[in-house]
């Protein structure tokens, strides 16, 4: 699909699987340039680009540390859920095994 967005009053034509997302991640960095550039004495787009991207690849980066935590975190609770249930399988075996009416 082929979709045209603007960031700081320049116009591209890109292709896009889903033109919403591409349209609403257009507007993010148009917003943030424009916060950025209202911020600093940064006049020039290519430093505006630069500061926003790596402003942007700092966010990405967090967010990919606190995913991998997350993740890590709910490994070790599931290893301990499986633990506790192994356990409970083997004592239920060993009682049926040694049970006698």
């Amino acid at each position: 699909m082929q979709k045209q967005i603007t960031i700081r009053g320049r116009t591209w034509s890109l292709r896009a699987d889903d033109g919403d997302d591409i349209e609403a991640a257009a507007a993010d960095v148009d917003r943030r340039m424009r916060e950025l550039s209202g911020r600093s004495n940064a006049v020039d787009e290519y430093t505006v680009a630069l500061l926003t991207a790596l402003n942007l690849a700092s966010e990405l980066r967090a967010l990919r540390r606190r995913v991998r935590e997350q993740l890590q975190g709910l490994d070790r609770r599931a290893a301990a859920v499986e633990a506790l249930v192994e356990g409970r399988q083997a004592g239920g075996e060993k009682r049926e095994e040694g049970w006698t009416p």
